[in-house]
């Protein structure tokens, strides 16, 4: 416990760790009232749906619990490691609003019907981040994934964030919750912003790596 605070120290009284943590928030702040809106309005525009060679040959499963249950376990455990290492929250949080962001332009652009036949998600916090319109792509699979690749080089946590993003992929193809092609292309998109991250906010990337001496 006393490293732990040790380095909260060491990195919060640091001005330019400071500056850019601070800046990393206010933007991850922005990326989710933008994410608000986006999702209202592809909701509000969403037309019909279509067919999907997976969900059209499955029935929906009741997987409402672990959705918005395992949703909230995995942001409170992404919360305990910024916690426990305070150097990684400037170009983490970053890396996640820009994932929000463009995701956010993604829904924008495609306004595509649920599936017709899907499990109720009954959360009033989590319908506000996914109003129901939102679809192209999954942020329940991209959201881990991304966190797969910033600790990659952390194999337990890297095998934990691959394996969690299967899962979340899994349950919303059997609660018909998104399509098949918005799961697939979560992991291909949140490649490709991993990689934006790393050449708009390189010098985080160093901070996350190797921390303040």
């Amino acid at each position: 416990m006393k490293y732990i605070i040790s380095k909260h120290k060491l990195h919060w009284s640091d001005r330019s760790f400071l500056k850019s943590a601070t800046l990393a928030t206010v933007l991850l702040l922005i990326s989710l009232v933008i994410n608000y809106f986006a999702g209202s309005y592809a909701t509000q525009r969403a037309s019909n749906s279509v067919s999907d060679l997976i969900l059209s040959n499955i029935r929906v499963f009741d997987v409402d619990g672990f959705f918005v249950y395992g949703a909230f376990l995995f942001w409170g455990f992404m919360g305990f490691l910024f916690l426990l290492e305070p150097q990684k929250i400037p170009f983490a949080f970053k890396s996640i609003a820009l994932l929000v962001i463009i995701r956010a332009l993604f829904i924008t652009l495609t306004h595509i019907g649920p599936y017709p036949n899907q499990v109720p998600i009954n959360s009033d916090i989590l319908s506000k981040f996914s109003p129901g319109g939102d679809l192209f792509f999954s942020g329940h699979t991209g959201l881990p994934f991304l966190m797969a690749l910033i600790y990659w080089q952390h194999k337990t946590l890297r095998v934990l964030f691959i394996v969690i993003a299967i899962i979340f992929g899994i349950v919303v193809l059997m609660g018909h919750l998104h399509y098949t092609i918005d799961v697939l292309s979560a992991f291909f998109i949140t490649y490709a912003i991993y990689r934006l991250a790393e050449i708009f906010f390189k010098e985080d990337k160093k901070t996350f790596t190797h921390g303040l001496h």
